[in-house]
């Protein structure tokens, strides 16, 4: 009866460890077939869930630097927020010649938001950007105070704008996770998303092209924005969409970075294929995107300034 017993204990056990076995293969098997996060030559980089806000990749996070035309995503969100895109702009003395890329505005010429916003986010013209800061809120200086108000409403802690165009700043700065977080909060606005995605458009007599090469390169990007100076180097936001699930990468200072965006987003994807996709520990949401509560809080703001 004894030896019944342990005859029966040892086969137990023999079933427990094959069982462990099976299931330790079947756990190597599956994280072999992901593979790992790709090397980058950025100096700093991100990768977003763009649904739910979860860090897949961080590189350097959470250092600062600066970020040139991409700075023109929080130029368009405001502008989307602020509305009126048919309205009819005079372009302004300051915007006539201003430095770097540029849609050649004239002196009066007249255009209309929507247009000058094509040749923002489309061509990067900076004379763009700066005629629709002074649209939206009468002064380049009025619409920067707005730009930062709602970085700090976005939860963007480590962003300072000194600027609605990303011309060289030491005040105009960001970091990789809070550039995909601002793009996040971007592509909830359905007008400024259609912008981004765009490839190619008329506006005023101009025909602009998208500078995002990775609209024609990768399947399902959806934007957003490059950018590019000497010092800041080369900067690139972009997002990608498949079977409802979407992602958002940030390479910072980065040579390579039309590979290096490939690379990520099919890193990304790859994750999100998983049954049960494994985050970061670092990881960090975005706060929740209130456009509306914000513009009445700036509206306010913005009446206070003038009787003062």
């Amino acid at each position: 009866m004894r030896r019944s017993g342990q005859k029966t204990i040892r086969q137990a056990a023999a079933a427990l460890c094959a069982a462990a076995f099976f299931l330790g293969a079947a756990g190597i098997s599956s994280a072999a077939q992901l593979a790992p996060p790709p090397q980058v030559s950025a100096k700093s980089a991100a990768l977003l869930d763009g649904t739910t806000g979860e860090c897949l990749y961080v590189k350097n996070g959470e250092q600062r630097a600066l970020i040139a035309s991409t700075t023109k995503i929080m130029t368009g969100l405001l502008v989307c927020e602020a509305g009126e895109l048919d309205r009819t702009v005079t372009v302004p003395d300051a915007a006539v010649g201003l430095e770097g890329s540029s849609m050649y505005l004239k002196k009066d010429e007249t255009l209309t938001r929507r247009d000058l916003l094509y040749g923002m986010m489309l061509h990067s013209g900076n004379d763009a950007a700066l005629t629709l800061a002074i649209s939206v809120s009468g002064s380049e200086g009025a619409f920067v105070r707005q730009m930062n108000l709602r970085a700090r409403a976005l939860g963007l802690t480590q962003t300072h704008f000194a600027n609605p165009h990303g011309l060289d700043s030491g005040e105009n700065y960001s970091t990789a996770l809070d550039l995909a977080h601002l793009a996040q909060a971007a592509l909830q606005n359905a007008q400024l998303r259609a912008v981004v995605s765009t490839k190619t458009a008329v506006c005023a007599g101009r025909t602009l092209t998208n500078h995002n090469k990775l609209l024609w390169r990768y399947d399902g990007c959806i934007g957003v924005k490059t950018g590019y100076t000497r010092h800041a180097g080369r900067i690139l936001v972009s997002a990608a969409e498949r079977d409802g699930r979407m992602l958002i990468a940030v390479t910072i200072s980065d040579p390579d970075d039309w590979r290096d965006h490939t690379a990520l987003l099919d890193y990304g994807f790859a994750v999100l294929g998983r049954d049960t996709p494994v985050y970061p520990q670092n990881r960090r949401i975005v706060w929740k995107n209130d456009c509306k509560k914000f513009w009445r809080a700036a509206q306010v703001s913005h009446a206070a300034g003038r009787r003062s």
